[in-house]
Formats: structure tokens, sequence, C-alpha cells
């Protein structure tokens, strides 16, 4: 698919752009109004079947809640089906809120050996709703404060629960990579931090991180990936460890599974593999 068409649809589901506008500009670029429709089941699909299936045996997740800064928050909890003391995560979404997608990577943590939770961060606001084009409008009005907040909350849910081992680290993806960033800036107590292709924090807050980052971007998102020159150099100043991977030939959220366009199965591959290999080093020794 003509790249153009893919940062354009980037664009329209984070900066965001007008639906109205999104499909006239769309049909600019693929030649009609027709061929714009039928590009965005490419763009859009959400069909794919689970990888870990809501109902594997090796799993056991549940619905839990949590207090956080002023309301109760919702989450979705996997965790291997026997043994305890796990190494936990907290599990970020995306700008869609927690859907199947997000539920899936929690139990693939679970099966890898995790105590892993997803937190609806849109419960202040009545929780993820099934329209994905509503999920994204809400985002915008998260207050921020109580988002991180609420984030942070998360984290020490998990510290807390009796099948953890104590330590607890955090990966997200797309928004919720840049809640992860944030996340590390506002809790020193976090133990590891995964960030897939999330915005970066301002310089002057990288002083603040005390958690170790493994950051991984898409080397065809120019949007995300004009902040790591600023954010490699201020983390150096500041000391902090981190390892930085560039997937040349990648979108910005290739490892959604979801959007047939921008998923990179290669990249995805060897991301997940880097994540399961981090974590288990600083979550689970």
């Amino acid at each position: 698919m003509d790249q153009r068409i893919i940062d354009l649809y980037d664009e329209y589901t984070h900066a965001p752009l007008d639906r109205r506008v999104f499909l006239e500009r769309l049909a600019v670029l693929t030649g009609s109004a027709a061929a714009a429709l039928a590009a965005l089941p490419l763009l859009e699909n959400r069909a794919v079947a689970a990888v870990v299936a809501p109902d594997d045996a090796r799993v056991a997740a549940s619905i839990v809640q949590f207090p956080g800064k002023d309301s109760t928050v919702k989450g979705y909890l996997a965790k291997p089906a026997t043994g305890t003391k796990f190494g936990a995560v907290v599990v970020i979404h995306e700008n869609r809120g927690l859907n199947a997608h997000i539920e899936d990577v929690t139990r693939r943590l679970a099966v890898a050996g995790f105590l892993a939770m997803a937190p609806d961060l849109l419960s202040p606001l009545g929780g993820t709703p099934a329209n994905e084009d509503q999920a994204r409008d809400m985002i915008g009005k998260l207050d921020k404060d109580t988002t991180v907040a609420n984030a942070v909350q998360a984290v020490a849910f998990l510290r807390a629960h009796a099948d953890g081992n104590g330590k607890v680290g955090a990966v997200g993806f797309c928004w919720g990579g840049g809640m992860v960033n944030q996340l590390a800036v506002h809790d020193p107590t976090l133990d590891a931090a995964v960030v897939y292709y999330g915005p970066q924090p301002d310089a002057a807050d990288a002083a603040k991180i005390k958690a170790p980052l493994l950051l991984h971007y898409g080397g065809l998102d120019q949007r995300i990936d004009a902040g790591i020159p600023a954010y490699k150099a201020a983390l150096d100043k500041a000391g902090v460890s981190y390892q930085v991977f560039v997937y040349e030939g990648a979108n910005h959220a290739f490892n959604n599974d979801t959007s047939a366009e921008r998923y990179n199965a290669a990249a995805a591959k060897l991301a997940w593999e880097r994540t399961l290999a981090f974590l288990g080093e600083k979550l689970k020794a």
C-alpha cells in the first residue's frame, strides 16, 4: 500500500483528523471514493484471531478493579494458570482503549510467565466503548495528571498482588507507549519500562527516570522518530539505562496484528522477543 495512505491513516488516528476529511483525502490518494472504501478494511481490519485465545487453558484471566486517583479503575488481569510469585507487568493500551487486541497481548505475557494487567485508563469516562473512533475522542478528553496517577496506581496494585514477586514493569503501545514514558518519569519504583513507538517525555524529565528502558520504534514512523535524538541525549545526560531499536521498513503500530497494512510480522516478532528477554531479566530474577 502507498506509504502516503498509511501516513494519512496515522494522522487520522493520532491528530486526530475528522473522519469525513480523512475519507476525502483518502479518495484523492486512491483515485476515487470507491477505491477509498475498498482500502479501509485493510487499514481498519480488526477481525484477527487472538494469538492466545480468551479461554486458553494456560491462562487464568479476570476483570479486576483498583482505586485510581479520583475513581475506580477497571482492568484485565491475566496470569499463568498455575504457580505464583510472578514478575508483574502493566500493559497500557493504544488510543483505542482496552480492546480485544490489548487483552490478547496481556494473555501473551501470562503465557510467558508474567502476572499481567491492562488497566482501562478510560475508566474515569465510563470505560472503553465498542466504537474505536469514540474511544479515540475520549482519550483526548482525559486529564493527563489523573491518567498518569491511575497508571502509577496500577503499578502499586500489581506490586501488592498476592501472585506477584514484588517487581513490576510496564509495556505500552502508541499512546500507551507515551504513557509508559510518563509512568517512568512519575514512578521511581518502576522496575522496567518497554515503550513501543510512544511519544517521548520532555527532555527535562529524563533525569527523573529510574527504571531501565527498552524503546522500540518503526523506521518509517517519522512523527514519533523525530523525538528520538533529543530523548537519547537527555537519557545519556541523566545516566539512565536504556536500549533503542529502530526497525527499518516498519511503520508506526507495527506490533498491532489487527491492522494489516501497518503490521510487520518480522519486526513484531523480534521486538517481542527482545521485550520478553528484557522483562524476564528485570522482573524474574
